[in-house]
């Protein structure tokens, strides 16, 4: 289906940005067949379908390179037990109790629900980390096929941890692997591994091999807390980068996640075998854990990404925490207002095309057509030079209209398409009380 999606303000983002006034994208099929003058678009696509932009911005859509789906059904529920007082705590109280609880009914309504959101906040691309001990096989397929009916592209892993059982999770991800190959442009496959501390040398070794022998990156928390530091430094006599390095898991296709304590020898580990970092600043924060060395690692070269580690699907409220935070962190008012969006619409597209083999983040003939399209009425000109201003102070507050992945409008006029968000929330209603009593 050729659709014109035109009268708006295109912002092609890419390595060479234009903003386009009154333009139109037209999109035919998974791809974008033409940018330009809305005239001229109407004029050359007399048939394609007709969604009008007026009052908005067209964007490419957004991209999460860390979030935890299965964490949804958390919302609203009181911790059980004791406040946890530390990182080690919160895993063992809330996370590990709740992943444990999960029914498999559960497991499609927790990657449902934020499915939804993403679509809502014009998120098109998520590359997930999953963890389900009590039904943990055929979990990955079952978040393939909510992705699927989303009309979403996810990158999805199981995570592996020796605290229930040695290796458990292996099995399930070298299936799935072997199930995706190397993807379709939609689903990708990773090797996942909780973290260093809850991981074996021997687990270890078996996880890279499958990794390697399929040519797929690990997909790992490194250095969240000081705690994993500590282990690795008890255990090994080696900091957390270090062993990890030691054990084959970094690499242009791994994601290690966090690393907000490491030292600059490893950053220097990670720059030299150009490993990925994902950022996770909202998350950071609420568990208090300490703050990521983002500039030093940028300034090192280091590819570092945006994620949300399941606290919300809203990659603009992300950049602008990110922001803030690190702005804050430096106590210097003149950095970060490159540096965040650089997160978000630069390296989170460089780390998807790792992943997907398909280039994201950019409105561009021939590109795929991923579009975020938001209500906006720039109060002040905008313009290529000025765009990061209305990123950061105008457009995280803009609300998403219409949500496009490869090619098929997923939302229109803030209504989803292809989810029934209703059914889907009275059913996780209905069922989260029941997984709290079971934690």
């Amino acid at each position: 289906m050729t659709i014109r999606f035109e009268n708006g303000i295109v912002a092609t983002l890419g390595k060479k940005n234009r903003i386009l006034w009154n333009a139109t994208v037209v999109s035919d099929g998974e791809k974008v067949a033409a940018i330009g003058p809305a005239a001229e678009m109407a004029e050359r696509f007399p048939d394609a379908e007709s969604v009008d932009c007026s009052g908005k911005i067209i964007l490419p859509g957004f991209i999460c390179t860390h979030h935890h789906f299965y964490s949804t059904m958390a919302r609203g529920m009181a911790p059980p037990g004791e406040p946890a007082s530390n990182f080690v705590e919160i895993l063992e109280r809330l996370w590990w109790k709740l992943d444990a609880a999960l029914s498999e009914e559960d497991i499609t309504l927790s990657a449902q629900i934020p499915l939804i959101d993403c679509i809502r906040n014009g998120t098109t691309t998520i590359i997930d980390h999953h963890a389900s001990p009590g039904h943990r096989d055929g979990s990955l397929d079952q978040i393939e096929s909510a992705v699927r009916q989303a009309g979403l592209r996810a990158s999805l892993c199981y995570e592996v941890s020796d605290r229930n059982k040695p290796g458990a999770g292996i099995a399930e991800n070298e299936r799935f692997i072997k199930k995706v190959g190397h993807g379709d442009g939609q689903i990708a496959a990773m090797m996942g591994l909780h973290a260093s501390f809850t991981v074996s040398d021997e687990t270890l070794e078996k996880c890279v091999g499958i990794a390697k022998d399929a040519g797929v990156g690990c997909h790992i928390h490194v250095a969240e807390d000081a705690a994993d530091r500590k282990d690795s430094l008890d255990k090994y006599g080696v900091p957390t980068v270090n062993r990890l390095h030691s054990a084959g898991v970094t690499g242009e296709k791994s994601i290690f996640v966090h690393c907000v304590h490491i030292d600059e020898a490893e950053m220097d580990i990670l720059a030299d075998t150009k490993t990925i970092v994902v950022h996770n600043p909202e998350s950071n924060m609420n568990n208090a854990v300490g703050v990521t060395k983002l500039l030093t690692m940028l300034g090192k070269g280091i590819l570092v990404g945006l994620g949300t580690d399941g606290m919300s699907s809203d990659m603009l409220a992300q950049m602008r925490c990110a922001y803030l935070l690190h702005r804050l962190d430096n106590r210097d008012p003149r950095v970060a207002f490159m540096e965040a969006p650089q997160l978000l619409i630069q390296n989170n597209p460089e780390i998807c095309e790792r992943q997907f083999g398909v280039r994201l983040g950019e409105i561009a003939e021939g590109g795929v057509a991923d579009l975020a399209i938001l209500d906006y009425h720039p109060p002040t000109p905008l313009s290529a030079d000025n765009f990061l201003g209305h990123l950061i102070f105008g457009l995280v507050d803009a609300t998403v209209d219409t949500t496009v992945c490869r090619g098929e409008i997923l939302m229109r006029g803030k209504q989803i398409l292809t989810l029934d968000q209703e059914r889907i929330a009275a059913r996780s209603r209905e069922l989260a009380p029941k997984m709290w009593k079971r934690l």
